[in-house]
């Protein structure tokens, strides 16, 4: 099919995607403009072999553009002298205005369709080519061989660039330079952009003759004011005009002010007034009046009208002679203050109003003004209102609501569904979510927010996904590649008047975030390459937000994710207390608070809550450290305070070893913490505590009271060498100790004294709540609707352990006393049916009574405690601890300890200011 030279082009390429080839396996190979062009023409079902190509004779041989470009196809017809190229013009619609030609006797070689004006070549009838390609990507183009889509023209080459109007940044037509496809040259591109330039420059000339002829027809009515000229700065090789202001105290605000009503004004082609606020109270008032050019040219003349009382506080004017001066064009900058203009009243001489032309122009020219300006108040916008969270779907909607209705009507945002969970996408082209859906209504049938976008490639989403620039469709009634995707759902859509697109990558740090959709109904004007522009720039603003939003989602989850595998997963077995807890981690970033409960010897537990210093994975794993060492260290049966002055410790040796503030070690310095640690014993009902700059618990008594224990302060850990202290309280059986991290009570919206007061009113609302039922109060009193800091709660119940489960002896250091207490344990254990853990218990009691009389000190005590387990106290007044040793074969003594352990499920020692108490704890199943 057509030709098939390797030479020409990817020819291999297109002859697969022609015989139903896939698009990826010929992606790799042809350029994305080219393949997404192939697409197209596929869609529109147009057929290589075509040669008809639509004939006019309706197009402006004479026009603006022609007379424009004239000149520049000359001089390229003279720079190609002698060679194959074939110089064409065509207009915005894809019909050949002009050719040129290098070598003279080329018009007689080629067909009439590469020689006569009036053939249209838009993307629609003529396939893949340079003028329709370029119209269709808004860019240069080049296209090469059997790129062309039509066989007819696959033995040639192009580059081909649009010409637009400078001032508007419409595309007004296309300047094409055709060749064989082996006098192709890379220099030639930057020829073409030249050439376009020059024709873009006489169309500015052009317009700056029309406001010359405007000003001159305004002058020649005879108006109030005698313009003089000043000369020196040019534009595009003519006189730079400048606007004569009335006031000469005017300040660059005000002057700025009065610039931009004036172009409004002028924007708005007809006969107006409006009065313009400045400072000092001073007023002015602005007329706008259509003015004609003796050569037909319609504009519109704004006039300032200064009222004569006013005018009494303004310099008097002097009278020596000045040159005059021309208005500005609607797109000129309003000059320093200067003299009131010759011809108007001096202050005070009742003359009545001071006149003075402000602008003269064209009502487009201030349209295009208008729009840029608010182009510019758009962007300034954005960066205040995108990106006021670390949340992807949050700036993503930001994004849309700024959009709309400024921008577009309609705003669509597609976000691959990892990059939500804070991740890179792998394949960002296949699980794009539906993100955001935001417009002027809500009755607009788009895919809904949540459901999966499967995109086609010949979609503006997948083509702008693909090339990573954004892609204008301005009529989406011709956009095949987009109907395409859901020919009912476009129906749809346009049925809404939806008419016009720009799709535009969400792109940041080189990583696809997502592509958003802006869509225009309301507005009947189609989106421009300046909106285009306005489009791109939001999206990258609001990519970079989603970026960081996306990169803190990823920290933040990795933080969450280890803070909550540092936490208990479950509460352990033990009867002192009935446990209910929470941790409700910041919006802002975990903040390292824990938790936990320690079943300690003897039925007693430990309650600890505890905050580190600062936010995110550090914090985390800080607090991971700091949970397991208290948990060592309470295994060493160590009292409160003393445990609180180990961990302090341990926080100055973990900042020294990490470097504290030195960047050559990350700067993590471990700041500090801050810890409460309690030990409940039930057998006594006696409650130790001891707090590192922690706030103090709640205590709920029984009756409903509600007390803060006024428990030493002790410094935050990390501090080092401060002395800590603890306090003992007594608390009735059901009291309710509540235990809490700052983040329940501090807020920045609220004083710490109000959020006690709330915190003791929900503690004592309900005295019978369970610990359960406690923590969700207190959660749904207390707790900020977005947390800035984490929250860790702790509720604990007390219990008392019977006194008939508690069986205690005194005895005198004699080992012949030893069998008494043997007998005395047999008949406790038999009051309790626990006969079968008889000999076990005897065996236990015998070597730890034996233990105490040999190397203790009086007074000894025994104690059996019936719980979950059957526990054995042996206290002396000897703080000498007793370790286990291997004993030898031939050692009469050291097995004591050795049975102990083998019989007892855990044993161990514990001190106390008196003495000490070695225990064991024994499975009531032990038998």
């Amino acid at each position: 099919m057509g030709l098939v030279d390797d030479r020409i082009g990817p020819v291999q390429s297109r002859d697969r995607f022609l015989h139903g080839g896939s698009a990826e396996s010929v992606v790799r190979s042809v350029r994305s403009p080219i393949l997404s062009s192939w697409q197209r023409s596929m869609l529109l079902g147009l057929s290589p072999d075509q040669t008809e190509l639509p004939f006019t004779h309706d197009f402006d041989a004479d026009g603006p553009l022609v007379r424009a470009a004239a000149p520049v196809l000359d001089r390229l017809a003279s720079i190609f002298a002698g060679s194959r190229m074939n110089i064409c013009l065509a207009d915005g619609h894809g019909t050949v205005l002009e050719r040129r030609f290098g070598d003279k006797s080329l018009p007689g070689r080629l067909p009439a369709i590469q020689t006569q004006p009036g053939f249209v070549f838009a993307e629609r009838v003529a396939g893949t080519n340079g003028i329709g390609l370029t119209l269709a990507e808004r860019q240069l183009v080049q296209v090469n061989g059997a790129e062309h889509f039509a066989e007819r023209s696959q033995s040639s080459a192009c580059t081909a660039v649009p010409v637009r109007d400078r001032l508007s940044g419409h595309i007004e037509g296309v300047l094409c330079l055709g060749y064989p496809y082996t006098d192709a040259d890379p220099a030639l591109a930057p020829v073409v952009r030249k050439a376009a330039e020059a024709i873009e420059r006489r169309l500015m000339e052009q317009s700056s003759a029309r406001e010359r002829d405007l000003l001159q027809a305004y002058l020649e009515a005879g108006s109030r004011l005698r313009a003089r000229t000043v000369g020196a700065a040019a534009l595009d090789g003519h006189p730079l005009t400048l606007a004569e202001l009335l006031l000469s105290e005017l300040e660059q605000s005000d002057r700025t002010t009065l610039k931009e009503k004036a172009t409004e004004l002028l924007s708005g082609a007809r006969r107006a007034a409006a009065e313009v606020s400045l400072s000092r109270g001073r007023r002015v008032t602005l007329v706008s009046r259509p003015v004609t050019s003796p050569s037909g040219v319609e504009g519109v003349v704004v006039e300032a009208l200064l009222p004569d009382e006013e005018e009494r506080h303004a310099p008097a004017p002097t009278h020596a002679p000045a040159p005059t001066q021309a208005p500005a064009l609607a797109h000129a900058a309003p000059p320093p203050p200067g003299r009131l203009p010759p011809g108007s009243a001096p202050a005070g001489s009742g003359r009545g109003a001071v006149r003075g032309l402000v602008l003269v122009g064209e009502p487009e020219v201030g349209k295009y003004a208008v729009a840029a300006r608010r182009r510019l108040e758009l962007l300034a916008e954005a960066s205040t209102r995108i990106g006021t969270t670390l949340d992807v779907g949050r700036t993503a909607w930001e994004l849309a609501d700024t959009a709309v209705p400024r921008l577009a009507d309609f705003v669509t945002v597609d976000v691959p569904e990892s990059v939500l969970r804070g991740e890179e996408s792998a394949d960002p082209t296949g699980e794009l979510h539906r993100t955001v859906v935001h417009g002027i209504r809500d009755d607009c049938p788009f895919y809904p927010v949540g459901e999966r976008v499967e995109l086609r490639p010949t979609t503006p989403h997948m083509r702008c996904l693909a090339t990573g620039q954004p892609v204008l469709e301005p009529d989406l009634k011709a956009a095949f590649g987009w109907i395409a995707q859901d020919p009912d759902h476009a129906e749809l859509l346009l049925a809404h008047n939806i008419h016009s697109l720009v799709t535009v990558p969400l792109l940041a740090r080189g990583v696809v975030l997502g592509v958003a959709g802006f869509y225009r109904s309301r507005n009947p004007a189609p989106y421009s390459d300046d909106d285009r522009a306005l489009a791109k720039e939001l999206a990258a603003r609001a990519a970079l937000c989603i970026d960081n939003a996306r990169r803190y989602t990823r920290e933040h989850t990795l933080a969450l994710t280890l803070q909550r595998s540092l936490l208990p997963r479950g509460l352990p077995e033990q009867s002192a207390v009935e446990v209910a807890h929470r941790y409700l981690p910041a919006e802002t970033g975990v903040g390292g608070d824990w938790f936990d409960v320690i079943p300690l010897s003897g039925t007693r537990v430990a309650l600890l809550v505890g905050d580190v210093v600062g936010h995110g994975l550090h914090a985390a794993a800080t607090m991971g450290r700091l949970r397991t060492a208290a948990r060592n260290f309470a295994e060493l049966e160590l009292a409160p305070d003393e445990l609180l002055t180990h961990l302090d410790n341990l926080m100055v040796r973990l900042d020294r070893e990490e470097g504290g503030d030195d960047p050559a070690f990350g700067g993590t310095a471990i700041v500090g913490a801050s810890c409460l640690y309690a030990v409940y014993d039930p057998t006594t009902q006696r409650c130790v505590m001891a707090r590192a700059g922690h706030p103090p618990p709640a205590l709920v008594l029984p009756d409903g009271t509600v007390s803060f224990p006024d428990l030493p302060a002790g410094p935050p850990l990390g501090l080092g060498g401060l002395p800590f202290e603890s306090a003992e309280l007594h608390l009735p059986e059901g009291s309710r100790l509540v235990l809490y991290t700052d983040g329940l009570v501090e807020d920045r919206h609220r004083d710490i004294d109000v959020a006690l007061d709330e915190l003791r009113r929900t503690l004592a609302a309900d005295p019978g709540r369970s610990p359960e039922d406690t923590c969700r109060a207190l959660l749904d009193a207390l707790a900020p609707e977005h947390p800035a800091d984490d929250i860790a709660l702790l509720v604990a119940r007390t219990r008392a352990t019977p006194a008939d489960r508690i069986a205690t002896w005194e005895l005198p250091a004699d080992p012949a006393r030893v069998c008494d207490v043997r007998a005395a344990a047999l008949g406790q254990l038999s009051s309790w049916g626990l006969e079968e853990s008889a000999f076990a218990t005897e065996l236990l009691l015998s070597e730890l009574v034996t233990n105490g009389i040999r190397y203790g000190a009086e007074p000894i005590r025994v104690r059996l405690i019936h719980d979950r387990t059957l526990i054995c106290e042996v206290y002396d007044a000897s703080s000498t601890a007793p370790r286990m040793r291997q004993a030898a074969n031939t050692d009469e003594g050291g097995r004591g300890l050795f049975l102990v352990a083998q019989l007892a499920q855990a044993w161990g020692t514990r001190y106390t200011p008196e003495g000490k108490v070695i225990w064991a704890e024994c499975a009531l199943d032990a038998a």
